[in-house]
């Protein structure tokens, strides 16, 4: 059975499945989805545990041996299998597939992954394998859902917080989860002080919490690609006050730009933008935001902004006096549609 991580205390019920498999690319979401089956399993009687790093040199054998040989003590055990792939390699698929031929009631396999894109769950082997157990999608949240899920989390410790005072949190903790359930337990102890419990405002989080936003040149991409200009520069102030040095973050822009061009061939060819994302194998999260640039650029604006790129690389080499961090903000600021319209179609000189 495939589930949504969030579906997943639902589908945890005696008596255990031979298989649970947990798969994303967000740390501290899998991890939570991982301690709520191990959780689930202790309590059901699998009070010893095996863990494995799964790597190329993985030996599939000993694995199998493992499954099949009986526990030291006499109880039900839990073998975790800590992927380094997204999938196994044929020996770990026939392993796998032979351990769940007769799984026995005395071993569970747990499995903790990177994210399967869809063309991996619709293989006949993997859907034969999760048929006998369950996987867990694990999905990172969007912006838009960041709210709701802080919201959640407050109520949950006790906290009594207003809708600013949410905002503030998702704005001082974007994206960084693990952040943000530090925080909210620092505001319940902080905010503890044995009176009636007061509802939080937005200035009483900025003075209790601190900045934990995770930054780095994919979200301020993926940021300007979707057109939010003031999340993109807040992004780039951030790596610039963390020290980051210029060069990469170029560097992420412009392969992302080089990525545009043959997309927006397609476009201008009459292919639709969802048809177009699919045969470039934009998965998951990122199809939102270069869905938006596509509908938004074009050829020539993209062309003009590899060339301002090419302006910034020789201004970090020193080959011009233009401080590179300042025009990295307004090539931002051009990709996520402010000005762009001046830069594509610039006034004809007068004769």
């Amino acid at each position: 059975m495939q589930i949504y991580a969030r579906d997943l205390k639902r589908q945890l019920t005696s008596p255990a499945k031979p298989l649970y498999w947990v798969a994303g690319d967000d740390p501290f979401l899998a991890q939570e989805a991982g301690d709520a089956i191990r959780d689930f399993l202790r309590k059901d009687g699998f009070t010893e545990r095996e863990v494995f790093s799964v790597e190329t040199s993985f030996n599939w054998d000993n694995f199998s041996q493992l499954a099949n040989s009986l526990s030291l003590f006499a109880e039900r055990r839990i073998i975790e299998l800590r992927f380094k792939n997204a999938k196994p390699d044929e020996a770990g698929k026939k392993a796998l597939e032979r351990f769940l031929e007769d799984p026995g009631s005395d071993t569970v396999v747990l499995i903790m992954a990177p994210k399967l894109d869809k063309a991996a769950t619709s293989t006949k082997w993997f859907t034969r394998l999760v048929a006998e157990g369950l996987f867990v999608q694990v999905w990172p949240l969007k912006r838009e859902e960041l709210d709701g899920w802080l919201a959640a989390r407050l109520k949950q410790a006790g906290i009594r917080a207003n809708g600013d005072a949410v905002t503030a949190l998702a704005e001082r903790v974007e994206g960084n989860l693990l952040a943000a359930v530090q925080d909210i337990e620092r505001l319940r102890l902080l905010a503890g002080d044995g009176e009636p419990q007061k509802t939080l405002d937005a200035a009483t989080v900025l003075d209790l919490v601190a900045d934990s936003s995770r930054i780095d040149q994919y979200s301020l991409v993926d940021a300007a690609l979707a057109g939010d200009a003031a999340r993109a520069q807040k992004i780039l102030s951030g790596l610039r006050a963390e020290g980051v040095h210029p060069l990469p973050v170029l560097g992420a822009l412009a392969r992302e730009l080089d990525s545009l061009l043959p997309m927006l061939a397609a476009k201008e060819k009459g292919q639709n933008v969802a048809a177009i994302t699919k045969s470039a194998r934009v998965w998951g999260n990122r199809i939102k935001p270069v869905s938006a640039a596509l509908q938004r650029l074009s050829r020539a604006q993209v062309w003009q902004l590899l060339h301002q790129a090419r302006r910034i690389d020789g201004a970090v080499k020193g080959l011009s006096d233009a401080n590179p961090w300042d025009e990295l903000s307004l090539l931002l600021l051009r990709l996520s549609g402010v000005g762009l319209r001046r830069i594509a179609r610039p006034t004809p000189a007068r004769a």
